[in-house]
């Protein structure tokens, strides 16, 4: 995601905004939220709400109380309560789709405990943030390192500066528990600086990293998912998807979370359709079910001593063999049922090239010029013996 006044230069940097992700157009920014409240006036004697969204680095919000009365907006960097010394983050939303967001994540807004944004962040606050930001990929591959060195089974995925530049948060993933207690020593001393270690899943890794999916697009979990839903193979076995676990994996090396968009319209299909182990008596033998599209509401049928020979019907025709089936009555073959589904498709052919040519990106011939025969005709000429010899 990008606004429309960014575009890449040689450093890295944003050409347009040039603020490397922190644009006040929010377009840079990831899990932003549109403020669709905010062109409304509140009504007469309404105090607007005093609790704001903050981001910090990739996907890490967290909401402030605006106890200064600050005039804030989207964008507007700040300075916010932090355990010890101050954050720096980014302004991402206000007014009362706060109070709605607060409700959505369980948040109380009339905690007193919650933390407090002190200002506006300064020049100096800025810089301060940004050479720390700097340092960030510096330290995390000193970090990965001396993780190596202790052989620890761990990957120390994504390193998070304090504003104030006093204490860094190691983001970490694991199969099992690490004793890191050495590693906190070892890296304190490297650094100077306070060490917070936080274990995070695979899903929550690639949320805070981002990237390109399969589909072409941005990470659904670092642009829009908050919520990370259980995903099962079973999802993919309603939606007739092949369970092929390179296809079926994202980039968190988990099934894909898209798997569960779709799926409560497969589940209301397949209400009233006929499961895939149905079975049909005839007079000509007993058939199953090899194959279901669910768009299309057909199924393929197949005899038990013939089953490379499949025979299509649609639903209502087996809802019908089956409840005759319920009565103890064969049908004569499903033969006659496919009968009536086989249509014929007209061949259309279409000139899908229009009126062009199809040798329209030919390069043309060149004619040759009549200098070439005008200049031959003259060497001739002269090679003629004149009457006087």
């Amino acid at each position: 995601m990008g606004c429309s006044s960014c575009s890449t230069g040689k450093d890295g940097q944003p050409k347009g905004c040039k603020n490397n992700g922190t644009c006040g157009t929010d377009g840079c920014n990831k899990l932003t939220v549109f403020d669709w409240l905010s062109n409304m006036s509140l009504p007469n004697g309404e105090k607007p709400f005093d609790c704001v969204e903050v981001r910090f680095k990739n996907s890490r919000k967290e909401f402030f109380r605006n106890s200064e009365n600050l005039s804030l907006s989207i964008g507007d960097i700040v300075a916010t309560q932090a355990t010890s010394g101050h954050d720096v983050g980014m302004v991402t939303l206000t007014g009362e789709l706060v109070r709605v967001q607060m409700k959505k994540k369980k948040e109380d807004y009339n905690n007193p405990e919650l933390p407090k944004i002190y200002r506006k962040a300064s020049q100096k606050d800025i810089d301060i943030w940004q050479k720390c930001r700097d340092r960030e990929e510096e330290i995390k591959k000193r970090a990965r390192e001396i993780a190596i060195v202790l052989k620890l089974q761990m990957k120390i995925s994504d390193v998070e500066f304090q504003g104030d530049g006093s204490k860094a948060t190691f983001y970490y993933t694991a199969e099992e528990r690490v004793d890191f207690r050495q590693l906190i020593k070892d890296m304190a001393k490297a650094f100077g600086i306070r060490i917070e270690m936080r274990q995070i899943g695979y899903r929550q890794e690639a949320q805070r990293l981002g990237g390109i999916g399969s589909c072409g697009r941005e990470l659904c979990c670092s642009t829009w998912l908050t919520d990370f839903r259980s995903v099962s193979t079973s999802a993919a076995r309603y939606q007739q998807l092949s369970l092929n676990p390179q296809k079926l994996a994202g980039q968190c090396g988990k099934l894909k979370c898209c798997l569960n968009y779709e799926l409560d319209v497969y589940l209301d299909a397949l209400k009233d359709f006929p499961g895939q182990d149905t079975k049909l008596f005839t007079e000509k033998g007993m058939a199953f079910c090899q194959k279901v599209d669910i768009f299309k509401a057909s199924l393929w049928f197949s005899y038990k001593d013939e089953p490379a020979n499949w025979h299509v019907l649609s639903k209502d025709q087996v809802l019908e063999v089956l409840e005759k089936n319920k009565k103890r009555e064969k049908v004569a073959s499903l033969e006659e049922y496919a009968v009536d589904n086989v249509q014929e498709v007209e061949k259309v052919f279409e000139n899908v090239v229009g009126q062009d040519s199809l040798t329209r990106f030919d390069t043309p011939k060149k004619r040759r010029s009549n200098r070439n025969n005008k200049k031959k005709k003259r060497s001739n000429y002269k090679k003629r013996p004149t009457k006087n010899a």
